[in-house]
């Protein structure tokens, strides 16, 4: 069984289904991209596994998603938010200074020992590989950053309450090559310590980077296997056609 459960899982907003009957097992340690093209509900399914999607107006989610064996739908909020983090397609860094955006989440959680901060800080910048470049100018308002720090600077601050998985939604889609790089490269140590589930419309990302990758149409989830085996010899004929760019 894998870290995460999908199970019969249907999302509607009001009366458009956006998800229907989506079953999978997220493996720990893994990185798993979800692929298919614009509208098909990649999306949604992110922000249903960490619970955003049930914040918005008219949504109405069935079926199960068990989070180490525990149904999300019994934990509250404030946990799962802390076990599964989400950091979306445009960064949204907070309008204060890079530590401030990196100490937030670990004030309000109590701890207040600026030893232990200034050491947190430090560990999860690096990780990011955001350290060596700001590592001088800290108080330095985090929205001077360029694109690709500012979403560097939002996945470190996300590992700040060392969650067990990362949602990504297109982190790499306004970047460019240099930037993805740095981000690709990053999530490739990550998933060494974290699950990691990314979202992506770039087919070459998911190749070079996704242990598994999941297709999803129209929101069915078409096949779902291990990265070579769906780009090499996908099963439906639905996903052969999608990556050789038939359509979407």
């Amino acid at each position: 069984m894998g870290i995460i459960s999908i199970k019969n899982l249907s999302v509607s907003y009001g009366n458009i289904k956006i998800l229907k009957n989506i079953n999978m097992e997220i493996n720990e340690r893994k990185i798993t991209a979800i692929i298919g093209p614009s509208g098909c509900g990649k999306s949604t399914l992110l922000k249903t596994i960490n619970c955003m999607v049930e914040e918005e107006t008219l949504s109405r989610v069935e079926g199960e998603i068990l989070f180490k064996d525990n149904n999300i739908k019994e934990m509250t909020k404030e946990d799962i938010r802390k076990e599964i983090g989400l950091v979306f397609q445009n960064p949204t860094c907070f309008p204060f200074s890079i530590y401030k955006n990196m100490v937030y989440a670990q004030k309000y959680y109590g701890n207040t020992d600026k030893k232990k901060l200034k050491h947190m800080v430090e560990e999860k910048l690096k990780i990011a590989g955001l350290y060596d470049e700001v590592s001088n100018d800290l108080n330095k308002s985090a929205l001077k950053l360029s694109g690709g720090q500012q979403q560097r600077l939002c996945i470190a601050r996300a590992l700040t309450v060392d969650p067990q998985v990362i949602l990504l939604d297109e982190p790499c889609s306004a970047l460019d090559v240099k930037n993805t790089k740095n981000i690709e490269e990053m999530l490739s140590k990550l998933s060494q310590d974290y699950t990691i589930i990314i979202v992506t419309h770039n087919l070459s990302q998911a190749k070079r980077i996704a242990d598994y990758t999941a297709f999803i149409l129209n929101g069915e989830l078409v096949e779902y296997s291990d990265t070579e085996t769906l780009f090499s010899n996908p099963k439906d004929k639905r996903t052969r056609e999608y990556i050789e760019g038939i359509y979407g």
